[in-house]
């Protein structure tokens, strides 16, 4: 077990943090971590919109569902899929790259390096002591987000990360058995062994909430995730994607 290790390890959650602002230098290292993460085909597909402005944060955390914790941390950075500068690219060279930019494939590149590139920024800001938690709320509301950011044709706001000295450290919420993750060869679809061993999964979790809540909770995984299937949410998405020029073809 290493130090770097230890702090992937180590990692919950925080949404709260104490009224401190990182510095510049902090950032910039946090950015520069992120830019160190793996890019398909150094394609370098994302861009990271760093938020300071109180009035913007206010309205981010608005447009999140009133997520205290988008307004109050010590930076939010909002990371996107970015292909804007690839079609400038394009058009400096007289290429007409609508076919190659609009395609299923380089979407899923700009997101696959968007996050990898996240993931870095955290564990880098986890290392420093500091705290973080990723905010999906901003796709709730993408056509006002994109307002507040200023965001161009092409580039795609995918989710915040609140970053900030923690308050306090909360217990961490235990992860599905390594069993119903990792397959080795092929996909065991041993469906009695599957149910299993999310059946045992729901109690360690609904005991988590238990302890958590002094007893006011006790819901399960497999609860939450069937409440979550019978609600259908931001079923926009399909068409603001393309409507900024994604995952047309």
């Amino acid at each position: 077990m290493n130090k770097v290790i230890e702090t992937i390890l180590d990692h919950r959650s925080i949404r709260k943090f104490e009224d401190k602002l990182l510095t510049d230098v902090q950032i910039k290292t946090i950015v520069q971590s992120a830019q160190a993460a793996s890019t398909s085909s150094f394609v370098q597909a994302y861009s990271i919109i760093g938020v300071k402005d109180k009035q913007k944060k206010a309205r981010l955390a608005e447009l999140a569902g009133g997520q205290t914790y988008v307004a109050e941390n010590g930076h939010f950075f909002v990371f996107c899929a970015d292909l804007y500068r690839h079609q400038v690219i394009a058009e400096t060279n007289d290429q007409d790259a609508g076919e190659v930019l609009e395609s299923t494939e380089k979407f899923m590149v700009a997101v696959i390096d968007a996050t990898l590139a996240a993931q870095n920024a955290v564990l880098a800001a986890e290392s420093m002591g500091l705290g973080a938690v990723y905010i999906g709320g901003l796709r709730n509301q993408l056509n006002e987000v994109c307002d507040v950011l200023k965001t161009p044709a092409r580039v795609l706001p995918l989710f915040g990360v609140a970053v900030g000295y923690p308050v306090h450290k909360p217990d961490q919420k235990q992860r599905l058995p390594i069993e119903h993750i990792y397959h080795e060869d092929e996909y065991e679809q041993d469906k009695a062994e599957y149910l299993a061993q999310l059946e045992q999964y729901d109690q360690a979790i609904s005991t988590y909430y238990e302890k958590r809540t002094n007893g006011q909770r006790k819901d399960t995984w497999t609860g939450q995730m069937a409440g979550l299937l019978a609600r259908p949410t931001r079923m926009y998405m399909k068409e603001f994607v393309e409507n900024k020029g994604f995952n047309k073809r």
